[in-house]
């Protein structure tokens, strides 16, 4: 019998789900720094916009306790709608399985908070009673400790979710430098969202292929004038 998972993630084959990204919720991550959960939360979204990935946004209690969702996850998908829950679990809201059910897609990317509550619980009854296929995002998720966290994981592991990065996720989408209609939209994702590796490559678009530089302003540059050094 074929494995499924085997498969590489396409655009043509999978799904996301972002679940609970909302500040009250991060406020109790211990497990990653929540800059850096943030940043590679919305660097995920970006992907997933450019690869037209059908994406679900779900929120938990967001006017009574967990506020709402990151505005700049919001920003990625202006018109979707946010699927709003009473209960921890993702899976146990109707809206939630219509809209998987919808994309018609049973890999199925998740990022959320926190990894061993909603996350784990949605994961493990979507497995159970969807059949779908799990793609954990490790590092755009959270936990409230890193014990919560990592054995919230081996879990999943253990059921059978996959665990990934984030991106890992959108160069497998990629997965050919020669797909030009994604490819600069990705490498401005990187640029933004990928630490030394986006620094890099700002130094060499610039330096080295001699393109301008990732500013909206183009800044007047002075040259070097020495100042008198005092005789002592």
């Amino acid at each position: 019998m074929r494995n499924p998972k085997l498969e590489v993630l396409t655009p043509q084959n999978s799904q996301m789900i972002f679940i609970d990204l909302q500040p009250q919720m991060a406020m109790g991550v211990q497990s990653i720094d929540r800059q850096t959960l943030k940043n590679n939360v919305v660097g995920l979204a970006k992907a997933a916009k450019v690869f037209n990935i059908p994406t679900t946004l779900t929120t938990v209690e967001t006017e009574s306790f967990s506020g709402y969702a990151f505005p700049e996850l919001l920003d990625v998908f202006p018109d979707h709608p946010v699927l709003e829950r009473s209960s921890m679990n993702s899976w146990d809201d109707q809206k939630v399985r219509d809209a998987l059910a919808k994309n018609g897609r049973k890999k199925v990317v998740v990022a959320g908070l926190w990894t061993e509550v909603c996350n784990d619980t949605f994961a493990l009854c979507a497995m159970d009673e969807g059949a779908y296929e799990i793609y954990m995002v490790a590092d755009a998720s959270g936990g409230t400790s890193k014990d919560a966290h990592e054995y919230a994981m081996q879990r999943l592991i253990q059921a059978g979710v996959v665990p990934v990065t984030w991106q890992q996720v959108m160069l497998e989408w990629q997965r050919d430098w020669a797909r030009q209609e994604t490819y600069a939209p990705v490498m401005d994702i990187v640029r933004e969202h990928s630490g030394a590796y986006g620094m890099g490559v700002d130094y060499a678009y610039t330096m080295v292929h001699k393109r301008d530089q990732r500013t909206k302003v183009r800044h007047e540059v002075l040259a070097p004038v020495p100042a008198p050094i005092a005789n002592k």
